[in-house]
């Protein structure tokens, strides 16, 4: 297993349904998933995808800068940083973000979501 080339597939992945089908995201989390978006803590998958598929906006593209990841522990984590652009449909100018995975393995050989922070950045 190369982490860079799991990170990159699982970014392209998560931000390609987030933008096209937000609920979708739900088999990425578990029960003891945590979301972290802007400051407010959101735990369990069905509560994380009732946030993100109740954002005020219906439509929008991540463009993503960089990607970093970092194996994680014993049990076979991996930390995934990501930076970018998210244009929101009707907005001129893109907001900035940073987004941070932490993926622990599943028995059945694929990863969820444990941690997920999310910021934007402003200038």
């Amino acid at each position: 297993m190369d982490p860079d080339a799991l990170s990159k597939a699982f970014v392209e992945h998560y931000y390609t349904t987030f933008d096209t089908n937000r609920a979708g995201l739900a088999n990425l989390y578990q029960e003891s998933s945590m979301l972290t978006f802007e400051g407010q803590k959101i735990q369990s998958a069905v509560n994380i995808v009732n946030k993100l598929t109740s954002l005020p906006f219906q439509q929008c593209k991540h463009s993503i800068t960089t990607v970093d990841c970092q194996p994680s522990g014993p049990a076979g984590g991996m930390l995934v940083f990501v930076s970018g652009n998210l244009q929101l449909a009707g907005e001129q100018h893109a907001l900035k973000f940073s987004q941070m995975f932490h993926l622990m393995p599943t028995a059945q050989g694929s990863f969820y979501v444990f941690n997920d922070i999310f910021r934007l950045n402003y200038a």
